[in-house]
């Protein structure tokens, strides 16, 4: 299955994959990983054309959103480019989209006591000092697992480190580099448990991070 090996590292350029179509007309996908076979565990970026909608589906162990782009609907609101989703296990929803959206999207992967239910803007919410010249928009923790958005200034560089638990990143804007490579906007980087690099910036650079939540193999 796809990209489903943990102990590797997996990078995805997404503005290099061809979208693929889903059960319901209108609605686009480009597979990222499927990380288990139970569960389905499913990473994804996923298209809404305007006025297309996805029947009503129920999330066992969980579903996580970062909006793109546009604005992504279901029958409990509207949530504009920018904004953080976390629906809990065992929620259930009917998406739509009116005038098109893109997501991020992470399904089934929940720890089962992980049931907050999160809805942030994070084009209103504040941005807190992190590390050198670093800033943290803080979205979600539970256990080891922390999600957030870094902001990293131009021409800026963070410490070496090694991943405990692994992270995940996804670019939101600008360019993330590493020692390994450059990923600009829409690159997806999945590292495991005990990877080791030593990132940096030249142009200013936003990223969705995850860290901690990959299995200690």
């Amino acid at each position: 299955m796809l990209n489903m090996d943990l102990n590797k590292t997996v990078v995805v350029k997404t503005t290099m994959q061809v979208w693929e179509g889903s059960p319901s007309e209108g609605v686009w996908r480009k597979p990222l990983a499927r990380e288990a076979v139970e569960h389905g565990h499913t990473t994804s970026l996923v298209r809404f054309d305007p006025d297309s909608s996805f029947t009503e589906h129920s999330h066992p162990f969980g579903e996580e959103i970062f909006v793109l782009d546009g604005v992504f609907s279901d029958q409990y609101g509207d949530y504009p480019a920018g904004t953080y989703l976390r629906n809990p296990p065992g929620s259930k929803h009917m998406p739509f989209s009116q005038q098109g959206c893109t997501l991020f999207v992470k399904l089934d992967q929940f720890k089962p006591d992980d049931s907050s239910e999160v809805r942030i803007d994070t084009k209103l919410a504040q941005w807190l000092p992190g590390q050198g010249r670093l800033q943290v928009m803080p979205l979600h923790e539970f256990e080891n697992e922390s999600v957030a958005l870094v902001r990293w200034p131009s021409h800026s560089k963070f410490q070496p480190h090694r991943h405990v638990g692994g992270e995940e990143i996804f670019v939101l804007s600008g360019t993330f580099i590493d020692e390994y490579d450059s990923y600009p906007q829409g690159s997806w980087i999945r590292s495991p448990h005990k990877s080791e690099h030593t990132p940096f910036v030249e142009e200013e650079t936003i990223i969705w991070v995850k860290t901690g939540h990959l299995p200690i193999l």
